[in-house]
């Protein structure tokens, strides 16, 4: 009583005093309890870090601290210690938080902070999507933070299936151009892409309005020289010159639209490669003409070769699957583009959700 009075009188040296006589005299763990809680107050309205610590760590320790206030008590617990560099003692304590409220995805993100900073990545990882499936499963918003820094230590880690579901999640939640950049060079830099599919990706930072400089329209032009899509290598950077990104004058554009000339297939040319394809026995020349014609931005000629070619054989049906939903939705054919991406499968799958999320986002 005489610390409680002490502190209401803001007499701090007197309540210094009363705090030893209370906890000398507290015997039970109610009562220890009770001095420990006026001891945090007092730490509080003095800015005493250490004896806050002190205070709270006593609290806990009586127990007798009612249930109700220990997602408090450890929260403030683990904040201290991280404060104070003890970041074991941080981890641990935030462990003991996300035990006594697991639905508090607040918790679950503390912890893996905790981890990360003791070089845990994989388990901080983890802990944000535990993080990210709470809010999700009480129909609350993700924070796009969530997203981006659980994708950041993912990445980081070489991580790969949380690094994509991570990135589609934020793509998802948050359809910027910046955030599907992100995704998509995440993608394609985790490795495991073959040349068509990188094409096929970058081709989808186009159609996001995600190409953000010149080095994103050199890299997509260049891409698609090298595979014989000079048209389309073009038009991109036909597009960036209009954008202002990429300068007409310089001797490196110069040079990728002279080589995007020599690479295009000749609009005339494209009529004999439909016949040849038509009379092929396997899918293969239906495949090189429907790969010709989305070059020429000519999508619903693509969409209908591909088509050819999957029926014929003789090709990659996850390839031409994936070029046939992309020739779709370009073509504005939503339905039928949601279905040639979903038969996808294998190293492809990844790479025909995102154009799915894409597709879904285009209204």
């Amino acid at each position: 009583q005489a610390l409680k009075t002490a502190l209401e009188a803001k007499n701090y040296p007197a309540a210094t005093t009363a705090l030893a006589a209370a906890q000398s005299a507290a015997r039970s763990g109610y009562s220890r309890y009770l001095a420990s809680a006026l001891q945090l107050r007092l730490a509080l309205e003095t800015k005493n870090y250490g004896l806050q610590t002190t205070a709270i760590d006593a609290m806990i320790g009586s127990g007798a601290a009612p249930a109700s206030s220990l997602p408090q008590l450890y929260k403030s617990q683990g904040a201290l210690a991280m404060s104070a560099g003890e970041y074991e003692d941080a981890e641990a304590a935030f462990t003991r938080w996300s035990q006594v409220a697991p639905n508090d995805p607040e918790a679950f993100l503390a912890l893996a902070e905790a981890k990360n900073v003791r070089k845990k990545v994989p388990e901080a990882v983890t802990l944000i999507a535990h993080a990210i499936k709470i809010q999700e499963t009480a129909n609350r918003p993700v924070p796009e933070s969530w997203y981006l820094r659980g994708l950041k230590h993912a990445f980081d880690a070489k991580m790969v299936p949380q690094s994509l579901a991570l990135s589609q999640g934020l793509v998802a939640a948050y359809p910027s151009p910046q955030n599907w950049r992100d995704a998509l060079l995440v993608r394609r830099d985790l490795g495991q892409l073959d040349p068509a599919a990188t094409i096929d990706l970058l081709r989808l930072l186009r159609g996001s309005q995600a190409l953000a400089g010149e080095r994103d329209y050199y890299a997509l032009a260049e891409a698609l020289i090298g595979a014989g899509f000079g048209a389309e290598a073009k038009a991109v950077l036909d597009e960036g010159i209009a954008a202002k990104m990429v300068d007409a004058s310089e001797g490196r554009t110069k040079d990728l639209l002279a080589s995007a000339k020599k690479a295009a297939t000749a609009s005339s040319a494209l009529a004999g490669l439909e016949t040849k394809a038509t009379a092929a026995t396997t899918g293969t020349a239906a495949m090189t003409a429907a790969d010709a014609y989305f070059g020429h931005g000519d999508y619903a000629k693509a969409a209908a070769l591909y088509r050819t070619a999957i029926q014929k054989g003789s090709v990659d049906a996850n390839v031409a699957n994936t070029r046939l939903g992309m020739a779709l939705a370009l073509a504005g054919q939503k339905a039928e583009a949601e279905t040639a991406l979903r038969t996808v499968t294998g190293p492809r799958a990844d790479l025909a959700s995102l154009w799915l999320l894409w597709l879904a986002q285009r209204g």
